[in-house]
């Protein structure tokens, strides 16, 4: 259990990621790190040699790319499936002030007993929680999160600051209601990649998509208020195309001359290899403004993540600075950059 100088953490990556996600912490905090899946290559325990402050600290200032999520682990209790049991454990483990703005979180591992669901346990916690503290739990904009995460033998449990979880969602897991008419999926990578950064896409004015079709971050773009030049071979969804914001060019993007410092944001979403993806890209920086933003995703196509990211940030330089990069839940096999023109 955690103490002054040793701290434990549920973690959550992309599932096939989990590797990844526990080296970039053996990194930040050395060889005592001690992990155990909990969920095969998704979902980990672990322990680190650190406060739990200076943990949270440490992986907020130098955030992995491959950790979605964390949550503290406070109180652990040896469970057999009981609600009651449940509920007792919350009231015991955690004082928690009268109106505290309070979200509830409830996971659970596959082997958990099929007719208890993660909802039913959140609806337990939430209903003693109202019932004995006075709190009625909320959905969103909550000051803290009482994050709940089951297994057929043991619940574990923590309170954390929002921020502290590296995401305000169950797991990391941001979900998206996908709208009618809508384009592609992709457009949630976008959505997220907007969260995850603090950018706003409001703020911008004219942007090129390189690789645009069939079109699902230009959609969000031209809903965004900006001006979007798309490049792609390949056919945009035609009910884009009479847009008055948009130019399309359905060409290579090679084969396209654009005018400098034209756009103060580019993004590219090209199943490219990554190293070609960059020489694509560092072809047409001249079209972007000083300070400009740019928004890729790269291809992990051979698993070797930390590798690719290093000779694909090696093309980019000096044009393009790192400023974070990120597995999201919606992507794939993939990360997400975000990079500034220098």
């Amino acid at each position: 259990m955690p103490s002054a100088d040793h701290s434990v953490f549920i973690g959550t990556a992309n599932h096939g990621y989990g590797q990844q996600a526990q080296e970039e912490i053996r990194r930040l905090f050395g060889s005592e790190t001690k992990f155990s899946f909990m969920v095969p290559t998704e979902i980990f325990m672990f322990s680190v040699p650190v406060s739990r402050a200076e943990a949270v600290a440490s992986l907020l200032e130098r955030e992995p790319m491959f950790l979605r999520h964390m949550q503290p682990v406070d109180v652990e209790l040896e469970w057999n499936g009981s609600i009651d049991t449940l509920q007792d454990a919350i009231l015991a483990g955690f004082r928690l002030a009268a109106g505290t703005k309070l979200a509830v979180q409830v996971r659970k591992t596959e082997q958990v007993q099929s007719g208890l669901s993660a909802g039913v346990c959140k609806q337990a916690i939430d209903s003693v929680l109202t019932e004995a503290c006075h709190i009625a739990p909320v959905v969103k904009d909550a000051e803290l999160i009482l994050s709940v995460f089951l297994t057929p033998q043991t619940a574990y449990a923590g309170l954390s600051r929002p921020e502290d979880n590296l995401s305000d969602w169950p797991g990391g897991a941001i979900r998206f209601r996908r709208e009618e008419g809508q384009v592609s999926r992709a457009k949630f990578k976008l959505l997220e990649a907007e969260q995850a950064f603090g950018l706003d896409f409001t703020q911008y004015r004219s942007a090129v998509d390189i690789g645009a079709a069939p079109g699902g971050w230009t959609s969000l773009l031209l809903e965004r208020g900006v001006k979007v030049t798309a490049i792609d071979p390949a056919k945009l969804d035609a009910g884009l195309l009479k847009h008055p914001k948009l130019t399309y060019y359905p060409k290579n993007a090679g084969d396209v001359r654009l005018q400098p410092d034209a756009f103060d944001l580019l993004v590219c979403d090209m199943s490219w290899n990554p190293r070609q993806m960059a020489k694509l890209v560092k072809g047409l920086l001249h079209a972007l403004q000083q300070g400009g933003t740019a928004i890729v995703t790269v291809k992990l196509m051979h698993k070797k993540p930390f590798q690719t990211v290093r000779e694909l940030l090696e093309d980019l330089a000096p044009a393009l600075t790192l400023q974070k990069a990120k597995q999201l839940f919606h992507n794939r096999d993939e990360l997400t950059l975000f990079l500034i023109k220098a």
